[in-house]
């Protein structure tokens, strides 16, 4: 068994990040700051998403509990393809609207972000294609561990906290032109 710490993931994601920049700056020979700023939003919202989906929500002794990988659990799969079924089986209407609200406001930010950094997902059904194969990668990369499970119903709520983020986008953008 293996345990990953919210701090060791989260340098790693860090590390990782800056070596990239480093390497994207080299390449171009500058170093575009407006669009460094809107990338750090995205690296930022990565950061929050990647806290929520891979660490547990709860806390002992006040520290995030480590990530754990057992190769002797990860079989069967925990894998639900059924929407909303386990949605309604929350023990209480707190836990249901808390499942519900992160999942869809971790990725709103997403939604504003991903068609300022990217000039592909330009346009609302790129942008939502975008944000599902973010939800999906995240998603998938949870199957290995023992704690989390991949749901359908995350990726529904993640699509749409994207399209709503894109919504926000293009109504920010449109009072600008006026």
């Amino acid at each position: 068994m293996k345990e990953i710490s919210f701090a060791a993931g989260e340098l790693l994601l860090a590390v990782a990040w800056v070596l990239i920049r480093v390497i994207c700056w080299i390449r171009k020979g500058r170093i575009d700051w407006k669009r460094e700023a809107a990338l750090m939003l995205m690296y930022i919202n990565l950061a929050v998403i990647i806290r929520f989906a891979f660490y547990p929500f709860s806390k002992v002794n006040g520290q995030v509990q480590p990530l754990v990988f057992d190769p002797d659990s990860v079989f069967p799969l925990r894998i639900n393809l059924i929407p909303f079924r386990y949605l309604l089986e929350y023990s209480s209407r707190r836990d249901l609207l808390i499942n519900i609200a992160g999942n869809f406001g971790m990725f709103v930010p997403s939604g504003i972000v991903l068609p300022v950094i990217c000039r592909k997902p330009d346009n609302f059904g790129k942008t939502a294609a975008a944000g599902f194969l973010l939800s999906l990668c995240i998603e998938t990369a949870q199957l290995p561990f023992a704690v989390r499970a991949t749901d359908i119903d995350d990726l529904i709520l993640n699509t749409l906290g994207v399209m709503t983020g894109y919504g926000i986008y293009r109504l920010v953008k449109g009072k600008k032109k006026r």
